[in-house]
């Protein structure tokens, strides 16, 4: 049998090989990719489907027509252990871990998880992908469910509904306590312009309010499709009379409600979040609350859920809350029932699922050997994606390879779905891969374009350089844009280290290690060591320092590598170098 090499372990900056026996796919030879294959079981060779929560039952009749469907709820995890060893799929809401153990109890029978619902918090991925098991979600069928529920909050909110239910069941009659806000003429900020976040805008323009979206993959043209403007975050939270959030929880977007943007609103913002409890900061708005900074603040989601029973915010009088009720409608769970069922029988007969959440098994020596380009891919994608500003949003990204290689020798599948997960994937709560990479691009509305730079010379090294390029955007570091005013970042693999190369029009070399910081200033001596000297004074560890220059006494820009991230107060000491004229720090 062959040997393949786990994808899911080079989709991480801190990548190691692993193995595992599996179905594999030659490039050369074939172009078909195998996921799954269906394993005989009992009831005349139909495979055994485990559904461990409630789930809708249109999904459960969807499942029996083709599999032996077993319905068993609140497991132990050991039950779960035993029962999984006879099952080739396995379905589960929020409720249910499956671990690593899971999968290890299931000795390679089990082939396919289906999570009812957009998160899989609960699902062990690099251990399912160890394991040759397939992972796949519903993220559509909750959309209107967790729109409407953003709607109703926002208008209760405004109200003061709850408050007044809860006043007159006590029996009391105070009707100028809570006299509420009118919502026509308001602007609402909505912070991701996604399914949800989109539906919102659409039933907030019918309340006859004005609509502005961040969201830096939302295509312009979609935006005014709606009738809502596209702007930067801080001009969106800096003008919202409401706020409402529809953001992902990733490293990224983790507290972005915090004491720093709480203080860049105005006074008496309004805010509400159907998303992820954990963007934001909840001792920060319960702070801004208190000093009338945010008035009120409606909630279907916690940082830690159930919350425990004294909840300062919970218990707040500004604050209506709910228990994570976004996708509770009737309607909905039959809709996640139907997705997931149909995800998951499509999987079990070799399908390619455009909700797969992890990675399919790539040959052993094609990993191998691009191994370092696929981290070089990805960081530049990362790189590019931050040097973005505005309101324009990424639609339009192009890749150029240059290689020695003939094109039937070099497939480039694998580096193009690490560019799109490297600027996609930093904001965004969907994993991307080999499977769903262009499916999630065009989603979102990001049209990539590759195109191959053939070099005279030796094959031996299956790219030279790849450069990534972000069009029709306006960028954060002026000298990062081409004489076609493209954002241009362009990178080696330099004995095995991916290296930044070039930035706009100027040549660097630092490796792609840690973070960046690169700075645009004038050319003259002394400059390198007075950058080094804030950064080693503030302990800030630097890996490498390059100077690409235009000609002597001109402008030049310096990319320094870095350990550590520097403060606030460190990166405003290098800017006030009077010689230096623009910088960025790019966080890796």
């Amino acid at each position: 049998m062959a040997t393949s090499l786990n994808l899911s372990s080079i989709f991480s900056s801190s990548s190691r090989l692993v193995t595992t026996p599996s179905s594999v796919f030659p490039i050369r030879q074939r172009r078909r990719i195998i996921l799954v294959t269906s394993s005989s079981s009992g009831g005349g060779g139909k495979p055994t489907i485990l559904v461990t929560e409630k789930l809708g039952q249109a999904g459960i009749d969807l499942l029996k027509k083709y599999a032996n469907v077993d319905c068993s709820y609140d497991l132990s995890l050991e039950e779960l252990c035993t029962k999984i060893s006879l099952c080739d799929a396995l379905i589960v809401r929020s409720g249910t871990k499956v671990g690593r153990d899971v999968f290890e109890s299931s000795r390679g029978r089990l082939k396919v998880v289906g999570r009812a619902g957009v998160g899989i918090d609960n699902v062990d991925l690099a251990a399912a992908t160890e394991y040759g098991c397939l992972v796949v979600n519903a993220p559509t069928a909750n959309t209107v469910a967790a729109a409407e529920h953003g709607i109703a909050l926002l208008t209760a909110m405004a109200r003061n509904i709850a408050q007044a239910d809860a006043s007159i069941k006590a029996g009391k009659w105070t009707r100028n306590k809570y006299v509420g806000v009118s919502l026509v003429g308001k602007t609402l900020a909505v912070l991701g312009f996604g399914k949800v976040g989109s539906e919102v805008a659409r039933r907030a323009r019918g309340l006859g309010m004005h609509v502005i979206t961040h969201d830096p993959y939302a295509p312009a043209d979609r935006a005014r499709a709606i009738g809502v403007e596209l702007v930067s975050f801080e001009v969106a939270i800096s003008t919202a009379d409401f706020i409402s959030l529809h953001l992902p929880l990733t490293a990224a977007t983790s507290k972005m409600m915090n004491d720093v943007t709480f203080a860049m609103m105005k006074k008496g913002v309004r805010i509400v979040n159907v998303a992820r409890g954990g963007v934001i900061d909840e001792e920060a708005l319960l702070r801004a609350l208190d000093s009338g900074i945010v008035a009120q603040a409606a909630l279907d989601v916690f940082t830690v859920e159930p919350p425990v029973k004294d909840n300062k915010l919970v218990l707040h009088e500004s604050v209506t809350a709910t228990p994570h009720l976004g996708a509770s409608t009737m309607e909905a769970q039959e809709g996640v029932s139907i997705e997931v069922a149909e995800a998951v029988i499509g999987a079990l007969r070799g399908e390619l699922a455009a909700t797969a959440v992890n990675a399919p098994m790539v040959p052993l020596e094609v990993l191998r050997e691009l191994k370092p380009y696929v981290v070089l891919a990805e960081k530049l994608g990362r790189l590019a994606v931050q040097l973005v500003t505005g309101g324009s949003g990424v639609n339009a990204v192009k890749v150029t390879y240059a290689s020695s290689r003939a094109p039937d020798d070099l497939d480039t599948r694998l580096l193009r779905a690490m560019v799109i997960k490297g600027i996609i994937e930093p904001i965004s709560s969907v994993f991307i891969n080999l499977v769903n990479s262009d499916y999630i691009a065009k989603q979102r509305g990001v049209k990539i374009s590759e195109e191959r730079m053939v070099l005279d010379g030796s094959p031996e090294n299956p790219i030279e350089y790849i450069t990534v390029r972000i069009a029709n955007v306006e960028s954060r570091f002026a000298s990062a844009l081409s004489e076609s005013g493209e954002i241009k970042v362009e990178g080696r693999v330099k004995q095995g280290v991916p290296s930044l190369t070039k930035v706009g029009l100027f040549g660097v070399d630092v490796s792609l290690e840690g973070s960046v910081i690169l700075c645009r200033q004038v050319d003259q001596p002394g400059m390198i060591g007075k950058v080094a000297s804030i950064l080693g004074d503030e302990n800030v560890n630097v890996s490498f320092m390059s100077v690409g220059r235009i000609a002597p006494g001109k402008q030049a820009v310096m990319a320094i590598g870095v350990d550590e991230q520097p403060s606030k107060e460190t990166l405003k000491k290098i800017g006030d170098i009077p010689a230096i004229e623009e910088f960025v720090f790019l966080k890796l």
